[in-house]
């Protein structure tokens, strides 16, 4: 290195700022100040982890980038910054909005929304995929879109109808909606596999089946009759014939009152039928498992289940995640 290529550096070197960590250890800025340069002085010899110094070291033995320069000409002016490394801050989930329901974790809204921008949450967007009316049984859908600053997107939906939401926010199933459908894009985000609190229709959803009375599926034992104190040929006869009757007249009431209630009860809408599409997509369902699980659950096709019915196997989709 001639003395004049010398004087260059110690003169672009003067103007650089020196941290010092340990000793022998310091690290250098960049002349814009955006990078750091770690530089090592010792008995073996100074090193930089800059890229002029990787280039002409291998020429040069004796060669000085001015990063090096920079470190002999603060230590002698005492002009070094102590610096220490800082522990690098990792996202953590505040217990003070987890929750306990007979010994089930749930996660807030509040708190999902606090760990999602310590991830570095950019925006959050939600659209309206059905407005609640009462053609479709008043039952509202909405889909939210969470990006991050580095540009990952995360979409998911939520809905809401009056079977689905507690007494007092069944007025507000729009924004019921909304909200479930920010918290899952957030859960989804954040990689939190809790439920979160506002997705639940009501407490009871969080009691496991094992701690809810079971009602029992086999049909109730008919009453015993009395003992007959003289028993008579004709009564029973009489007694058989009323109660063939009996059980004659009800059949059909029963029929006629279960083909009057399917038929009150409107149809599945097409923003239902996206959803439950959408749904089975993301979790890996195929439409012959869709079919099948509709089959199961309903006895009946995809395409013939009711608004109430499109709505419970929608929540059974997303509690599946």
């Amino acid at each position: 290195m001639t003395a004049k290529e010398l004087q260059q550096r110690n003169e672009k070197a003067d103007h650089l700022r020196v941290l010092q960590t340990d000793d022998g250890q310091f690290f250098v800025e960049s002349g814009e100040g955006k990078i750091l340069y770690n530089v090592t002085v010792s008995d073996n010899g100074d090193t930089c982890t800059c890229g002029d110094f990787a280039k002409n070291i291998k020429r040069d033995a004796d060669f000085r980038c001015k990063h090096i320069l920079a470190v002999f000409n603060a230590v002698p002016k005492q002009d070094v910054d102590g610096a220490v490394f800082l522990q690098k801050h990792t996202p953590k989930l505040d217990e003070r909005w987890i929750t306990k329901i007979e010994g089930k974790e749930f996660v807030k809204y509040p708190g999902l929304l606090d760990l999602a921008h310590q991830h570095g949450l950019s925006s959050i967007e939600v659209d309206i995929v059905q407005m609640p009316d009462k053609e479709n049984g008043n039952f509202a859908v909405c889909r939210a879109t969470v990006m991050s600053k580095i540009g990952e997107t995360f979409i998911d939906v939520g809905d809401a109808n009056p079977g689905n939401c507690s007494s007092k926010v069944s007025k507000h199933l729009l924004r019921m909606a909304s909200t479930r459908a920010i918290a899952r894009a957030l859960r989804s985000y954040t990689n939190v596999g809790m439920t979160a609190l506002e997705e639940l229709a009501d407490f009871n959803d969080a009691i496991p089946e094992s701690a809810q009375p079971t009602r029992s599926k086999s049909k109730p034992k008919a009453a015993k009759k009395p003992p007959a104190k003289a028993p008579k040929k004709a009564p029973a006869k009489s007694s058989k014939a009323a109660e063939s009757s009996t059980t004659g007249n009800q059949t059909p009431n029963t029929e006629s009152t279960e083909k009057s209630e399917s038929k009150t009860q409107p149809k599945m809408s097409e923003a239902q039928k996206r959803a439950i599409y959408n749904l089975s997509r993301r979790r890996g369902i195929s439409v012959e498992q869709l079919e099948q699980m509709v089959s199961d659950a309903y006895g009946c096709d995809l395409e013939s289940l009711t608004s109430s019915d499109a709505a419970g196997f929608i929540r059974q989709l997303q509690q599946a995640a």
